[in-house]
This record gives C-alpha cells, sequence and structure tokens, in this order.
C-alpha cells in the first residue's frame, strides 16, 4: 500500500524509516519532510491544516494510509477529516486530542477518575491564579493550558518567579494556548515516558523511555523539546508497568471512552516516579521527541500492522517484539536554542558520521540545498545509538557526532547520566 506520513522532524524520520521497513509498504510519502528524509521517502509540500489538499493528494496518489506525527495537526481535526473521506488514519480525533491540547482538561479527567497526578488549579485571570499560587510550596509549576511547542511549562523556583510567569503566559507570551494556565504541585521523584497504543479500547504497551528537556547539563537550564533520550527506562521495572497500566493507562481509556472521546492512537504518558509510585505528569496524543527514535531503534516488529489496528480496532490480535539492548538519542540543536539561532548553516561529514551499523542519524531541522544540508530549525539532528548498555549507547552516539562537522550546532554531553551511574553500580 502507499502511506503518508505527516511531519517533520526527528520523530517523523525515525517513523518514516520504520516504516519503510515494512513488507507492507509500497511507496511512501511525507509532508512535508526534512533534508535526510529524501533517501527513504518522497518529500511533499502540503498544508496540513488544509484538510481538502491533504484528502486530494492521498486520492492523487492512492494513500491507504496515514501516519499523522505531530500534535498540531491532530488537535486541529485532520485525522477527522481524512477518517471521515474514507482514507485510514493512525492518530486520535480532535476530540481525544483535548488530552494534550488543555492541559487544564486533563487535570480536570484526572480529578474524576482517579488519576494520580500533582494536586493544581486552573485561571484565565492572573490575579486569581497569583492567590493560589502564593498558598504553594516552591517550587511550583505554571503551564501554559495549550500548545506550545514544549516550551510552555515553567518550573518557578522563587514566588517572584512564578508571578512573573503567571503574567507572561496570561500576557500573551504563548499566544491563544496561554488563554489559560494550570498552576500544579511540583512533584520530586524520577521521571519516566511511557508508549501505549490504544484502538479506543484495546491497550499495547509500546515501550518506555527517558528523556531529558532542560537545554543545560545536569538537566539544567531552560526546558526545551528535548535534548536526548535513551530507551528502556531501567527505572520503569515490571511492577511499575503494571501500576502505570492499571491506575493511570486504563482508567484514561475508559475516562475518554466514557465522557465520548474514545482514544485511537498512542498514549504518551509523562509520569513522575515518586515516592508513592507513578503520577501523570501529563500525557502528549503522538509519539514524543526525541523518545520516538529511541524505540524505533529497539524495536525489531513491523510497525505498520500496530498503527494500522489502532485504526482497525484489533489491536488485541497484534503483539511486538523488542530489542533487549538500549538505544540512546542525542540532540543536536543550533547554537542559541531554545531562544533565536542563525538558519541555514552548512553541516557536513553527516555519511561518515553514520556510518556504523548500530547508528542511524535522524533529521529535524534540515533541508537539502542541492548536495549540501543546510540547518533551518532549533533541533537538528539525532545521533542515534543501539548497544549492550547506556553506557555504550552513549559512547556509540557521541562517537558518531564528534564526527560531524557543524560548528553552528551544540549538543548535551550528559545525555543518559542518571543511568550511566546506576551501571556503575
Amino acid at each position: 500500500m502507499n502511506i503518508l506520513v505527516i511531519g517533520s522532524g526527528g520523530r517523523e524520520h525515525s517513523l518514516s524509516w520504520k516504516i519503510a521497513q515494512s513488507d507492507l509498504c509500497d511507496e511512501l510519502y511525507v509532508a512535508p519532510g526534512n533534508g535526510g528524509m529524501g533517501d527513504i521517502a518522497t518529500c511533499v509540500s502540503l498544508d496540513d491544516s488544509n484538510h481538502a489538499e491533504v484528502i486530494n493528494f492521498c486520492r492523487d496518489k492512492n494513500i491507504e494510509f496515514v501516519v499523522i506525527g505531530p500534535e498540531a495537526p491532530l488537535v486541529g481535526g485532520l485525522s477527522d477529516a481524512l477518517t471521515e473521506a474514507g482514507i485510514k488514519t493512525f492518530g486520535p480525533s480532535a476530540a481525544a486530542s483535548i488530552l494534550e491540547g488543555s492541559k487544564g482538561f486533563t487535570k480536570d479527567l484526572c480529578a474524576k477518575y482517579d488519576i494520580p497526578t500533582a494536586a493544581y488549579g486552573r485561571f484565565t485571570n492572573a490575579e486569581a491564579a497569583k492567590e493560589f499560587t502564593a498558598k504553594q510550596n516552591i517550587p511550583v509549576v505554571i503551564k501554559a493550558d495549550g500548545l506550545a511547542a514544549g516550551k510552555g511549562v515553567i518550573i518557578a523556583e522563587s514566588m517572584d518567579d512564578a508571578f512573573a510567569a503567571i503574567d507572561d503566559i496570561l500576557g500573551g507570551q504563548f499566544g491563544d494556548a496561554g488563554a489559560e494556565l494550570v498552576v500544579e504541585e511540583f512533584l520530586s521523584g524520577e521521571e519516566a515516558s511511557f508508549f501505549v497504543l490504544c484502538d479506543g479500547e484495546n491497550i499495547l504497551p509500546f515501550g518506555t523511555a527517558q528523556d531529558h528537556k532542560r537545554v543545560g547539563e545536569g538537566d539544567t537550564g531552560l526546558n526545551t523539546g528535548g535534548m536526548g533520550a535513551y530507551s528502556p527506562a531501567p527505572v520503569m521495572t515490571n511492577e511499575m508497568i503494571d501500576r502505570t497500566i492499571n491506575e493511570i493507562i486504563m482508567p484514561t481509556v475508559k475516562g475518554m471512552a466514557a465522557e465520548g472521546k474514545p482514544f485511537k492512537g498512542v498514549f504518551f504518558a509523562g509520569l513522575m516516579i515518586t515516592d508513592k509510585g507513578p503520577e501523570l505528569i501529563e500525557y502528549n496524543v503522538r509519539f514524543g521527541d526525541p523518545e520516538c527514535q529511541t524505540l524505533m531503534m529497539r524495536l525489531n516488529s513491523d510497525i505498520v500492522p500496530a498503527l494500522m489496528a489502532c485504526a482497525d480496532g484489533t489491536l488485541d490480535q497484534i503483539s511486538v517484539d523488542w530489542s533487549e539492548k538500549t538505544a540512546m538519542n542525542v540532540v543536536m540543536a543550533a547554537k542559541g536554542y531554545p531562544g533565536s539561532y542563525e538558519k541555514n548553516t552548512e553541516i557536513n561529514n553527516l555519511d561518515d558520521a553514520g556510518a556504523a551499523d548500530n547508528v542511524t542519524i535522524f533529521h529535524a531541522g534540515t533541508k537539502k540545498d542541492g548536495e549540501q544540508i543546510l540547518a533551518t530549525g532549533g533541533r537538528v539532528l539525532n545521533i542515534t545509538s543501539l548497544s549492550d548498555s547506556v553506557t555504550n549507547a552513549a559512547k556509540d552516539a557521541y562517537a558518531a557526532l564528534d564526527k560531524i562537522e557543524w560548528p553552528g550546532g551544540f549538543c548535551r554531553r550528559d545525555i543518559g547520566w542518571r543511568a550511566i551511574e546506576r551501571e556503575k553500580n
């Protein structure tokens, strides 16, 4: 069959890389793709907010299956439009995508269905938000309610910082995404990501990972979309996975169905493993980036039947096989990210850097200009390795990264540091 992937990031590159390996895939298209995806797919220019344009392209190219990578098209209803047009699609409806589209909705769902999460308040008024926040312990978490490209979460280390974040968010820093905000209790523990496929009723656990959101080493500095990740997450033991499924995932599946918003797609549960057990930080309704890249490296099975089963309601008939090895993804970003950065800087020696059998370089913010690869975004490259330990996966990823010639880029040098420390002991 012909398949279309929507998106341009490292997540979509890794999904496309895995989909291209499927015996079920004849022709693969990506819209818009990036500078590294032309070897495995045909990159096309489509406006994913113009649903008629996407549908017409699918009909013209006999596309039988569409995989939507990013959250914005999902919240915007692209999955609904394609499904209504008779085109099988992986990705939740706009109604179900509110799990990511509104942090306040998710917090209310947790409260209603007894899902463990941080105490919170929802506000559209700055003074009311500050009055509530003044009664909380420091640090406190301030979140823009809507989609803010992974940057709408502020961990305030002082009350002045918290009040400033409230003013910034409600004052328009994140546009419409900040029309409302959520003030949350700060949870202490170790973060982990848990992925679960769902067809509205049945679920299929789909891997664990840990990522590094902060831009600086030692997990310091501003939040980013993610500076690196590794899978599996050691903190997610079998017991912790079982508890997460029973206490968080299944109540969400049942709750969403009861609310008339059945969920079909991938739950990306951001967790904090606290002294009490797993607690939900937030849901995303798509694969994580950079976590997806590590999952695709570890997945031995054909991914296409699993994704299609989410749309077909047949996930109970699917099983998948995972490598026991560890995958590591180190992000190279443009200097200045997550602030302002220079665009169209040249990147060289990528072929040599990705030559090792256990290393794959997934592109994100790149474009191809003739024979040149140019950096066009904040997060630009994902150097991803597969090895027998976190320590060795990191060693291989950084060895590959050091062959890349890109003076305009930088990376964190400590991805996986918690797991590496564990392995020393």
